[in-house]
C-alpha cells in the first residue's frame, strides 16, 4: 500500500499543479526524486509533525491541495490539536495519509501503536476516512480523495486482502447468507479473516474500504436483527453510526475491533492480530458466541 502510495503521489504531483506534499521525515526518501522535480510543492519540514500539519493548513489557505503523511500516531494523535485548528478551525482541508496503523510496527513499541487513530478523527466533522484492504485499491482512492475539496483520511497498513474489492465506499455483498441472516460488516484489511472465519455459518457478508461516510442507507437495506462490526482500528468505533441507523428496529451489535487493553508487549504485527482476536480463530469464537448467545 505505500508503494502505491508513494508512486501515485509522484504521479499527482506531475499531473496537478495545485496537488503539494508536506512530510515528516518519513519516507522522504522515497520521494526524493519527486522533490528534486517539484521542490516549491515537496516539503519535509523534519521531525516535527505538529509543524507539518500546519505548514499543510497554510498551503491550503493558499489554494494548494496539501497530502499529509507520516506514521499514524504521529500524523493523528501528535498533531492532532493542529488538525483541529490548522486545517478544520481554519475552513480549509487536506489529504491525510497514514501508515503503520493500528499495530504493523509493533516491533517498535507503543510510539507506533495508533488503534484509536480513526475514533480522534471521528470528533471532526465532514471527514472522509478510507480504510483500503488491498493494495490495489489505493491509487483510486487517492485520486479521488486529492480531486475533491473536503477533509480525508487514507489509512494504509501492511495488512491486507488477498484481492482488492473495487467499490465506491457503499457496502458491497461479498457473502449472501439469504434474507433474514445476521450481516457482518468487514472494513478494510479484514475482511478476509471475517471471511475464513465464518465458514459453515449462515451470515451474510458486506465489505467496505470507507467507514466514514458510513454507507446507512446500504446498512438498513441489508441488516436484520443481529450485526457484527469487524473493523481494525478500536473497537466499537464505527457502533454509534450502527445504533443510529437501526434506531427505529430492534437489534443486538458485536463490535469487534482492536482492544482498548494496553497489552504491553511488542511482538508482530501477526502477534497483536491475534491477541486482539481479529485472526481467523478469534472471529469465530466471538462470532459463536455471539450467535449462540440470541438463539
Amino acid at each position: 500500500m505505500r508503494d502505491a502510495f508513494v508512486d501515485t503521489t509522484t504521479a499527482l504531483l506531475a499531473e496537478q499543479p495545485r496537488t503539494a506534499l508536506v512530510l515528516a521525515d518519513i519516507s522522504a526518501e522515497s520521494f526524493a526524486p519527486a522533490a528534486g522535480r517539484h521542490p516549491d510543492r515537496v516539503l519535509n519540514v523534519g521531525i516535527r509533525e505538529q509543524l507539518m500539519v500546519g505548514v499543510a493548513g497554510g498551503l491550503a489557505l493558499t489554494g494548494l491541495r496539501p497530502i499529509v503523511h507520516s506514521y499514524a500516531p504521529f500524523l493523528v494523535e501528535r498533531a492532532y490539536e493542529q488538525i483541529k485548528l490548522d486545517l478544520d478551525h481554519q475552513g480549509v482541508s487536506a489529504v491525510l495519509v497514514g501508515i503503520g496503523a493500528s499495530y504493523d510496527r509493533a516491533d517498535a513499541g507503543r510510539t507506533h501503536l495508533s488503534p484509536a487513530d480513526v475514533a480522534l478523527i471521528d470528533t471532526l466533522a465532514g471527514w472522509t476516512v478510507h480504510v483500503p484492504g488491498h493494495a490495489d485499491e489505493v491509487s483510486a482512492l487517492l485520486r479521488a480523495a486529492v480531486a475533491g475539496d473536503g477533509p480525508a483520511y487514507l489509512r494504509l497498513s501492511t495488512l491486507g486482502n488477498d484481492r482488492p474489492h473495487g467499490t465506491d465506499g457503499s457496502l458491497a455483498v461479498v457473502r449472501d447468507a439469504g434474507p433474514g441472516a445476521p450481516l457482518l460488516v468487514a472494513v478494510g484489511p479484514v475482511l478476509d479473516a471475517a471471511l475464513a472465519a465464518l465458514a459453515g455459518l449462515k451470515v451474510t457478508v458486506a465489505y467496505t474500504h470507507r467507514p466514514r461516510p458510513f454507507d446507512v442507507a446500504g446498512l438498513r437495506a441489508l441488516a436484520g436483527a443481529e450485526v457484527i462490526l469487524v473493523e481494525p482500528y478500536l473497537a466499537g468505533t464505527s457502533a454509534r453510526l450502527v445504533g443510529d441507523a437501526l434506531v427505529d428496529r430492534p437489534h443486538r451489535l458485536l463490535s469487534l475491533g482492536v482492544g482498548r487493553e494496553e497489552l504491553r508487549r511488542y511482538g508482530s504485527a501477526a502477534d497483536h492480530t491475534r491477541w486482539h482476536g481479529l485472526d481467523a480463530a478469534g472471529l469465530r469464537r466471538s462470532v459463536s458466541a455471539f450467535l449462540e448467545a440470541g438463539r
